[in-house]
């Protein structure tokens, strides 16, 4: 990955940011991304969910870097507080929203007279470019319980411009979980093993070939009885790839 590019993904340049809502390692991002893709039986554009999206960042951070890879992506959260911020950086991922954020940056850059906020109007244009080449991601946003089936599955009914008008049907989950110091679980939060819970829940609603990749801020993200098809540790996160069948049979 370019070093430019991991520095105009930097929260607050040109991604939205807020208090309370930290970003996520850019190289992680991609790392696992690719990975949990090699994983896939078909090498096609896929649909993208995280179900535990809050501000949007890591989804956004992989649809500007794999746009080529990408059909569409879908954003869940059972707390609809970080939705709005959600929705700002997810309409980062049109040319038309990197053009206005490139303007308004330049807008601030001369109000306030801070160098900085011309770079990240110049980073803003660097994102459309790469952009420009495969065009809008469409995406759709809900409030969805990741512990309850209903509420994931009435999220991904809705097709909110989807393609043909079809259900959501994801390929792959990347999500980061909360971790208490920053981000909180929210919803029906299960006692004993969130994990697993938060793993039969999404398995009831993906297709057998979809893969789950869960990260967390620590050393080993438990998932046994489910076969983990792969793991790995970059700084402080953990992260695991499980097959959305496979938690399917270890839960029958």
């Amino acid at each position: 990955m370019e070093r430019a590019d991991s520095s105009d993904l930097a929260c607050g340049v040109v991604l939205h940011s807020a208090p309370g809502y930290p970003a996520f390692p850019v190289r992680l991002a991609t790392e696992i991304f690719l990975r949990a893709r090699a994983r896939l039986p078909q090498q096609r554009p896929l649909t993208l969910w995280d179900p535990c999206c809050g501000s949007g960042y890591l989804l956004t951070v992989l649809g500007l870097l794999h746009r080529d890879a990408l059909r569409q992506l879908v954003a869940t959260d059972a707390d609809p507080d970080p939705l709005e911020l959600a929705a700002k950086n997810l309409a980062l991922l049109t040319p038309e929203g990197l053009s206005a954020r490139e303007d308004e940056r330049r807008e601030q850059s001369v109000r306030f007279d801070k160098p900085a906020y011309l770079e990240a109007a110049d980073a803003a244009g660097r994102l459309r470019e790469r952009l420009d080449r495969g065009g809008a991601l469409p995406y759709a946003l809900r409030t969805a319980d990741v512990f309850a089936p209903a509420s994931l599955a009435a999220a991904l009914a809705v097709p909110d411009g989807a393609e043909g008008g079809s259900a959501l049907v994801p390929d792959l989950v990347v999500t980061d979980l909360p971790y208490g110091e920053r981000t909180r679980w929210e919803g029906e939060v299960p006692d004993g093993a969130p994990v697993l819970a938060m793993l039969r829940s999404l398995a009831s609603v993906l297709p057998e070939h979809a893969v789950i990749a869960v990260t967390d801020r620590s050393r080993r993200i438990p998932v046994a009885p489910v076969p983990a098809l792969e793991r790995l540790k970059i700084g402080t996160r953990s992260a695991v790839l499980v097959r959305a069948g496979d938690v399917q049979d270890a839960h029958r």
